[in-house]
């Protein structure tokens, strides 16, 4: 394949691929550690997560001799340790696909430069000789009108 061809081929070609089209091949489990993991990064988890552990201790310490789970809250450290447990490999997964889908827009962005590079380059070639036969046209051009033709 020539050098022309191979321009001609990237020129007609699209390159470039839009990340988010691969979004709809995510499983559902996928989508939902997504969502778990970006709702468990936000302001609201951080202050409802919060608001929750304030009120269980209160709950727990007015109720005294009635309370589910008495001072040293050893129920809600169970909790929060399966809450860790669960989440922590529901944000890995998350930040897996987010990986790989940065791993797919760089190689795509790569292609997409090389793409420009090589066009760029093209158009340069085709300037410098629309510039070569312009100044041998300026030259013949001098040199007919010294010899007095027009």
């Amino acid at each position: 394949m020539s050098d022309e061809e191979v321009l001609n081929l990237l020129a007609d070609s699209k390159i470039s691929v839009s990340p988010e089209s691969e979004k709809e091949k995510y499983t559902l489990g996928q989508r939902a550690a997504d969502v778990i993991a970006k709702f468990a990064g936000s302001w609201a988890f951080i202050f409802s997560f919060t608001g929750v552990l304030v009120l269980w201790m209160i709950v727990n310490t007015l109720l005294a001799a009635k309370a589910f789970d008495p001072y040293p809250f050893i129920l809600l450290n169970l909790v929060l340790s399966c809450v860790a447990a669960i989440q922590a490999p529901l944000i890995m997964m998350s930040q897996n696909r987010q990986e790989e889908k940065d791993r797919r827009r760089a190689e795509n962005d790569y292609k997409v430069n090389l793409k420009t590079e090589i066009m760029i380059e093209n158009l340069y070639d085709k300037v410098n000789a629309i510039l070569a036969k312009q100044s041998a046209l300026e030259k013949r051009l001098q040199t007919e009108d010294k010899n007095g033709r027009v």
